[in-house]
């Protein structure tokens, strides 16, 4: 599957859609992000069962703002419309490959329900 480019509009329908979405935000002045790409695109072809998108912070800067980038390549993983995963910096093929393994396994159940007891303490 290709990379999905995704903007303000798009985010979060695609977040909705899709059981675990990669989103590499990037530039293309940038030369890590370029290095990251091939390595990216790759993955996205190994698991076409997966949401790979990408975010141009150039084009998409409120969207880049409001995911709090701050430094590029970054790349974000969700899973269940949770954040499960953000690091800047280029990852390669194995690392890439052990996060989705990672992402994968994860037990989303016991996630749901930290997320709901913080969401309730935090309330109080």
């Amino acid at each position: 599957m290709a990379t999905i480019d995704i903007t303000e509009t798009s985010f979060e329908s695609t977040l909705n859609n899709n059981d675990i979405v990669l989103i590499d935000f990037w530039a293309g002045w940038c030369a890590p992000c370029r290095t990251f790409a091939p390595t990216y695109s790759a993955a996205s072809d190994k698991h076409p069962d997966l949401a790979f998108t990408k975010v141009d912070v150039e084009a998409e800067q409120t969207l880049a703002a409001k995911a709090g980038i701050s430094s590029i390549p970054t790349l974000m993983v969700f899973r269940e419309k949770l954040l499960v995963f953000s690091q800047p910096g280029v990852l390669d093929a194995s690392a890439l490959e052990q996060l989705i393994t990672q992402v994968r396994a994860l037990n989303m159940q016991e996630i749901h329900d930290r997320d709901a007891v913080r969401t309730s303490d935090s309330g109080n």
